[in-house]
């Protein structure tokens, strides 16, 4: 595949799951008995750029990946994924970063993250991508990897859609950051640490919300609600938001809620690429169908649908 053919270009993180399962989550200083566990393929960037290219998009991922057998491993899984690594690095001396998820009966998960090489994800490495970050329709950038190289990311994208997914959350979020990003997207826990609320947990808590990150200096906002679906608001009509419901999945057909957002953003990235004559909503709607099938399957990648027309 060569660099001129991308559509999707990722600038993110990739890091190993381990992955327990357990009838429910773990209170502080408690330990439980699991019923399974798993190791799996995961990171934000990672994720969302697998996600894209299951949906059909010819995708990119720019990410750094430790000089051990995990990096080894998931170098060679990204490439039976079909995506371009040609600027995927393992890193001598330094270790592959992992994820530490407990995921509950009910499907709920708490996860702990040690970010390893990805760490080493540098704004040089933009310069080095210059090829494919000229040729891409849709750059998605995260916060697992250091911000001044997605900054930087950022500005070298300048004709397509920039889709920032900011997680983990900042609680002062740079403006840079919100008015670089054509989309910005978060969840509702995400969007209310970002606004300094208690919570959100509704359709109009969240139009509040990307009020105010229109204050901040983010230009369209999505705020993804679960089960709820998605609202979203563009700064140039800043009262008028539009809430796009999300397909009803039964509560006992929900097995695992990690990585759900992930694939909600990377088959957002593949429809804004593929179909740009369509509406951003017609495109959400699109996104979140993946998203609610993701969820009623185990593990990150390996619950991510592969998509059946083209």
């Amino acid at each position: 595949m060569s660099d001129s053919t991308i559509e999707v270009l990722v600038f993110g993180s990739a890091i190993i799951d381990f992955i327990c399962y357990t009838p429910r989550l773990p209170r502080p200083g408690e330990t439980l008995h699991g019923h399974k566990f798993q190791k799996g393929y995961g990171g934000k960037g990672a994720n969302q750029c697998v996600a894209a290219a299951r949906q059909g998009s010819r995708t990119a991922l720019i990410a750094k990946l430790g000089d051990d057998t995990f990096g080894t491993d998931y170098l060679q899984q990204l490439r039976k994924e079909g995506i371009n690594v040609n600027h995927v690095n393992l890193l001598a001396n330094h270790t592959t970063g992992v994820a530490q998820i407990a995921v509950s009966d009910g499907g709920e998960n708490n996860i702990i993250i040690v970010v390893g090489a990805n760490n080493k994800l540098g704004s040089d490495d933009v310069s080095l991508a210059k090829n494919v970050f000229k040729e891409a329709k849709v750059l998605v950038c995260q916060l697992e990897t250091p911000l001044e190289a997605t900054v930087t990311a950022l500005k070298a994208f300048r004709h397509g859609v920039s889709i920032v997914n900011a997680a983990p959350a900042m609680d002062q979020t740079p403006k840079e950051l919100l008015e670089l990003a054509t989309i910005f997207c978060v969840n509702e826990t995400e969007a209310a640490l970002m606004t300094q609320v208690d919570s959100i947990v509704g359709i109009k808590q969240a139009e509040a919300a990307i009020a105010r990150l229109f204050e901040m200096g983010a230009n369209t906002v999505i705020i993804t609600l679960g089960k709820l679906g998605a609202v979203f608001g563009h700064k140039e009509t800043p009262t008028k938001f539009e809430h796009v419901p999300a397909p009803h999945v039964p509560p006992c057909k929900v097995v695992d809620t990690t990585g759900a957002g992930d694939a909600f953003i990377g088959a957002l990235a593949h429809n804004l690429a593929r179909y740009s004559e369509r509406s951003l909503g017609e495109h959400i709607a699109a996104a979140s169908a993946v998203a609610s099938q993701s969820v009623q399957l185990p593990g990150t990648q390996a619950s991510f649908p592969y998509a059946t027309t083209s």
